[in-house]
C-alpha cells in the first residue's frame, strides 16, 4: 500500500481506535513518524493530538460535517 502524503494545513481521516471513532483530523505539523493538530469531527473536535502516522488512512478534500 502506498504510504499516505500528510502536509500542514490539510485534514486528513485518522483511524478509529479505543472508543474514539474514524474522525476528521487537520494537520499543523508533520514529523518523520507523526503528526500534530486538533480534531475536526467527532467526540475529540477541538482537542489537540499527536497521532502516528500510521493512524491516517487518507487525505479528504475538505473536512465532513
Amino acid at each position: 500500500m502506498k504510504p499516505v502524503t500528510v502536509r500542514p494545513g490539510e485534514v486528513v481521516t485518522i483511524k478509529a481506535f479505543d472508543d474514539v471513532p474514524e474522525h476528521q483530523f487537520l494537520v499543523d505539523e508533520v514529523f518523520e513518524d507523526f503528526v500534530t493538530g486538533f480534531a475536526v469531527t467527532g467526540d475529540l473536535a477541538g482537542e489537540y493530538g499527536e497521532p502516528e502516522l500510521e493512524m491516517v488512512l487518507r487525505n479528504p478534500s475538505k473536512p465532513k460535517k
